[in-house]
Formats: structure tokens, C-alpha cells, sequence
């Protein structure tokens, strides 16, 4: 525990605060969505330093009616009350107007944190239309409020009496629309934040309120990571049948790994250093790969499941592995702003060394465990193997047949990627109206039969033998997997274009599985659009207008003044090559949906808990969210 007498004498300042709102970008990244929701994340942020320095238990986050003001209340120390020496004012307003500004530059009031750049809660300020700030501390609750970063009244005493021993912050504030415009914050992105925050801090209760519903979520997990793990693999057939965890505490970091095998074909490792998800992995991650690779070579050598002279690869060994990776260090050195991946190569070696030692541990009492983990390693070696001479042969008819492209594929005569449009249309007949109806010169159709397999329930080598996905792998020109090669993208757009009804949304979760497995980077680069195709025709006399919603319709028919006819569109075969163009293909008047990746681990946790082998998972979910339906296809 750290020296519980944190006074403003503590708060180092490094400069003042400038620019925060005329370059905004620079602090939180962004000015869309991305960047609004950072805001929270800096705040809650701070309310968990507090815990990791071991004086928070609880945290409360509400959201607002109208999603456009959060508040957050923790019970911790509180920020600082008394005057700073130097600057003469509260150490609060200190923290909400000075940058680089914070009690997190030197060891003696956080020994680690997430902000240690120490911009998070005055960058907040500055970009808020309003923000109001409550602190409970030396028996007193002290309030200010500010507007734009700058105080509307100083720290004044709102209350006295308070009992001894209560203290804790609370910060409610509202972006300001001249930065973000208009915005809302999406309760389901925040609570997804506070959850992974509960899994990381074991013990700690994280609650979230949305006004809106009054719903209340209550994250708390005494078990920590390995419930991670578990939550992570839901759906899945699972080995060993509890997760392997282990944690070391020394001088120099603080480790913390959960890791189980499921049934499936891809690895998931998710690592974190003080909180912050290092979605670039980093050193920590290098460290456990080493260690874990080495020992698992050596231990199945030792009990003879493989010969002396073999070897097992990293990727057959992690295949199906989830691991969590939870770190904390003092003076962490990420690459940029963005905190992304760590490259403290110090802890390479003292890493790699706790790893194996904790591991082997394990592996010593639970070898029935380990000849399971070993034989799906094994199995999956020579399903590499297999799969690699099945791309090697894909690869070599393309360059046999000269890069021949598919029969089906209506090209377009572009040779610019980038102008270049490749649309994926479910049957024959809509491919046939969407040849007729598009652009010629930028944009391809790709007519598919029936639905293609589901890649999350078989191997590669089965994915690359049929017929519809070869089709697709050889139309987009990168290649799959490891041997994916972006350069090659023939089209910058891949527009998913199927029929609105429950078999097109199903041959679009098919698909979205294939490119989320297969190429996944073109989901990351954001090349994966899905069409929006009318719901309804009203004519109203000669004239034809479009519906895309049922609020939509109420509105057309609405403004007619006759009887219109009233056409339900559920396959786009049924609107001829004139009516398909000008709704859903007409880059002027078309509206499209962009595939982005923004939380990998809870994708990865739903498309294998959706589109996994385990059904009764499937069918909770189905039943949990049957209320939320609002366009079935009965």
C-alpha cells in the first residue's frame, strides 16, 4: 500500500494546459466516437489508480437519460483539496486545469498507473461543455464546476460533518458539441470497458446505471482473470477444464496470466499493462510466447509424446489457446500516445523466466491435462501442414491459369483498387439484376450459390476445398491468412449485398465469419461494407419511393393522400435492374454499412459463442436477447 497522505504538494506540473481544444485529436486520438468514449475511459481510469494503490473498492457509473453525461463516483482518496504550494489554488482545480498535471510522476503516491502521461481528467475538462467535480475528504464534500476547461466558481465547501474516514470522488460531466457535434455515448461500449476493468482488478465492484432503462449492471469478479478466460470461452468445449493461472509479485512488475485451450483453430492472446489494453502486444507478450513454446517443447519431450529431434511450432502449440495477460509495472514505455504496445525490453528476460518457471509448475501436477494440450498441438501441426499444401495449391492453379478469375464474376474494367467496388450478392437472380443495373467500369458482381460453409466449425483445408470460397479468395486477390498480402486488393469496397430477411442475414454472418477468420485484415483496414437495400416500395400513383425502416414507412404513407400500393422487398431479386441501381448501388444516393473491428476480444468471444459447435450457449443467448428482436421474418 501506498503513503496515504496524498496532498497537492504531490502533483508535479509540467506544463499548462493549451491546445487541448483547438487540437483535440492530439490527446484522445479522435473526435468521433472512438475518441468521445476515451473521455470516460480517462476518468474511470483514475477512479482505478485509486484502487490499485489499494483505497477504492467500489465504483459507480451512470449514464444519463439522454446519453449525453456521465458520472463517475469512487470511493478512494479523493484528488487533493488543499492549496498547492507553488501555484497557490486547489489541487483540484490543478488536476482539471493544468496538463501534464497528476500525482502519478513520481513512486510515492501511485506506485503504478494507467495515466501516467497525466492528461486524462484536464483533457476531459477542457472538451467538456460542462463538468462538475464533488470531493468528500477531511470531513467535508467540496464542489467545483467548470465549462470548457475553465472554472465557473473555485473550490468552495458544499458540506461539512461527513464522517471520519468517508472520502471519494465524483465527476459528472458533458462533452462539448462544438468538438464532437452531435453525439451520444453507447451504454453497451461503456459497460464493455467496465466489465474487462472488473475482470483485471479481481474484487473490485464496478457498478453501471443507465438512466435511460434504470438498468443496473453489477461487474465484480473475486476470481479475477480466470473468469476472464472462462467468460471468453463460453460456448466452447474447453481443456484443462479450469484455467490455468498463476501470478508473481516482484521488485520489478507485478504478473498476473490466465490461459485454457477451447476446440477451435485461432489463439487469442489479450494483454494489458496497467489496465490499458496493448492490442499491439509488446514485449509481455513476446516473453510469455518464448516461455510457453520452449517449455511445452521440452516437457512433451520429456514424457515421449514426440521424438527428440521434432519440434513443435508457436502456432501449433497456441492454436485454440486464450490467454489474458494482466501486467503491471512502475515505469511502463509504450510506443506513442496511444499506448499500444510495450517495449520495456528490460523485462524480457525476468518475464520469459517467471513464465516457464509457473508454468512448469502446473504442467508437473496435471499431466493428463498436458497430454491433452500436447495431442490437439500435435493434431494441430499436421493440420498446418495440410492446410499450407492446400493454399500452396490454390496458389499454384491462380498462376497456372494466369491469374484466371472466376466464370461468375462479372469484372468490372477498372484497374484502380481504389475506385473499385466488389459486390457479393446472394443467387443468381439478384446477381443478375445487380449485372444489368451497376456501374460497369468500378464495380464487380460476385454472385454466390446458397450459403457458403461455416468456417468457424471446420479447418482450412476443408474452407480452401470449396467451390463459393475459393471463388471469393481468387476474386479479392490477397490471399488468406499468413500469406495475405494487402497490396494485392483488387477492390478498396467488398459490399456484402443479400436479401432482407433471415436467410440473408445469415449468408452475411457467414460471410462476416469467413473474412473475420481468413482475411482478417481487411476487416481491420475497413475494406468490408454490407449494402442496405430498401424493406419497402410505396407507389403513391406514378411515383415510387423507398422505406428502409418501419418508421420510415409510417412516414411515407403519411404524407400520401390516396391508397398506395405497399411492396415488401424480402429478396433483391424482386426489384428489377433499374430500382436495384438507384436504392442500393447508386454510390450518390446508396446507403452502406462499414464492418469495423473496434473490440477484438468480445468479437472473437461472439462469433465463437454464435457460430461455434456448442449449441446450448447458442440457444441461452438466442433466448436472453429474444426481447430486443425487433424484424423477424415469420
Amino acid at each position: 500500500m501506498q503513503d496515504s497522505q496524498y496532498t497537492a504538494r504531490d502533483i508535479k506540473v509540467l506544463e499548462g494546459l493549451e491546445h487541448v481544444r483547438t487540437r483535440p485529436s492530439m490527446y484522445i486520438g479522435s473526435t468521433d466516437s472512438r475518441g468521445l468514449h476515451h473521455l470516460v475511459q480517462e476518468v474511470v481510469d483514475n477512479a482505478i489508480d485509486e484502487s490499485m494503490a489499494g483505497f477504492c473498492t467500489k465504483i459507480e457509473v451512470g449514464l444519463s437519460t439522454d446519453h449525453k453525461t456521465v458520472d463517475v463516483h469512487d470511493n478512494g482518496r479523493g484528488i487533493p483539496t488543499d492549496m498547492h504550494p507553488v501555484l497557490g489554488i486547489s489541487g483540484v482545480e490543478v488536476a482539471l486545469t493544468r496538463l501534464n498535471a497528476g500525482g502519478k510522476f513520481d513512486k510515492k503516491s501511485y506506485h503504478v498507473s494507467g495515466g501516467l502521461h497525466g492528461v486524462g481528467v484536464s483533457v476531459v475538462n477542457a472538451l467538456s461543455n460542462c463538468l462538475y467535480v464533488e470531493v468528500t475528504q477531511w470531513g467535508k464534500v467540496f464542489q467545483e464546476e467548470f465549462s470548457r476547461g475553465k472554472p465557473v466558481y473555485h473550490l468552495r465547501v458544499k458540506e461539512e460533518g461527513i464522517p471520519a474516514g468517508v472520502s471519494g470522488t465524483y465527476v459528472s460531466f458533458t462533452p462539448d458539441e462544438e468538438i464532437f457535434g452531435e453525439f451520444i455515448f453507447d451504454p453497451e461500449r461503456i459497460s464493455k470497458r467496465l466489465r474487462e476493468l472488473a475482470f483485471l482488478n479481481s474484487g473490485l465492484e464496478i457498478d453501471f446505471v443507465d438512466h435511460a432503462t434504470e438498468e443496473v449492471q453489477v461487474f465484480k469478479y473475486d476470481k479475477g482473470l480466470i473468469e476472464f478466460v472462462r467468460y471468453m470461452n463460453e460456448g466452447s468445449e474447453v481443456v484443462p477444464p479450469d484455467p490455468v493461472h498463476f501470478m508473481r509479485d516482484t521488485e520489478g512488475f507485478f504478473l498476473e496470466v490466465a490461459f485454457q485451450y477451447n476446440t477451435g483453430y485461432n489463439d487469442q492472446m489479450i494483454s494489458y499493462v496497467n489496465n490499458i489494453n496493448t492490442v499491439d502486444g509488446g514485449v509481455h507478450e513476446l516473453a510469455f510466447k518464448n516461455a510457453y513454446t520452449r517449455l511445452f517443447n521440452a516437457k512433451a519431450r520429456q514424457i515421449k509424446l514426440m521424438k527428440p529431434e521434432d519440434s513443435l511450432g508457436g502456432e501449433d502449440i497456441r492454436e485454440g489457446l486464450v490467454v489474458i495477460i494482466n501486467l503491471r509495472i512502475p515505469d511502463p514505455q509504450f510506443e506513442g500516445q496511444t499506448k499500444t504496445r510495450l517495449g520495456n525490453a528490460d523485462l524480457k528476460g525476468p518475464m520469459e523466466a517467471a513464465v516457464e518457471e509457473e508454468v512448469e509448475l502446473y504442467l508437473d501436477k496435471h499431466i493428463d491435462e498436458f497430454k491433452a494440450m500436447a495431442n490437439k498441438a500435435v493434431s494441430a501441426k499436421l493440420a498446418r501442414e495440410a492446410a499450407r499444401k492446400a493454399r500452396d495449391l490454390v496458389r499454384r492453379k491462380t498462376e497456372l491459369d494466369g491469374g484466371r478469375l472466376p466464370g461468375k464474376l462479372a469484372d468490372c474494367s477498372s484497374q484502380d483498387p481504389a475506385e473499385s467496388e466488389l459486390y457479393i450478392v446472394e443467387g443468381d437472380s439478384a446477381g443478375g439484376s445487380a449485372k444489368q443495373g451497376r456501374n460497369r467500369r468500378t464495380q464487380a458482381i460476385l454472385p454466390l450459390r446458397g450459403k457458403i460453409l461455416n468456417v468457424e466449425k471446420v479447418g482450412i483445408q476443408r474452407a480452401l476445398e470449396n467451390e463459393e470460397i475459393k471463388a471469393l479468395i481468387t476474386s479479392i486477390g490477397t490471399g488468406v491468412m499468413d500469406d495475405i498480402k494487402l497490396e494485392k486488393l483488387r477492390y478498396h469496397k467488398i459490399v456484402i449485398m443479400t436479401d432482407a430477411d433471415v436467410d440473408g442475414a445469415h449468408i452475411r454472418t457467414l460471410l462476416l465469419t469467413f473474412f473475420y477468420r481468413y482475411m482478417r485484415p481487411l476487416v481491420v483496414n475497413q475494406n468490408i461494407y454490407f449494402a442496405q437495400p430498401p424493406l419497402f416500395g410505396v407507389l403513391d400513383g406514378k411515383t415510387m419511393r423507398y422505406a428502409f425502416s418501419d418508421d420510415e414507412l409510417r412516414t411515407l404513407l403519411s404524407q400520401t393522400k390516396g391508397k398506395p400500393d405497399v411492396q415488401r422487398y424480402k429478396g433483391l431479386g424482386e426489384m428489377n435492374a433499374e430500382q436495384l441501381w438507384s436504392t442500393t448501388m447508386d454510390p450518390e444516393t446508396r446507403l452502406m454499412g462499414r464492418v469495423t473491428l473496434e473490440e477484438a476480444e468480445e468479437a472473437e468471444r461472439i462469433f465463437t459463442l454464435l457460430m461455434g459447435e456448442k449449441v446450448e450457449p447458442r440457444r441461452k443467448f438466442i433466448i436472453d436477447h429474444a426481447r430486443e428482436v425487433y424484424n423477424l421474418d415469420i
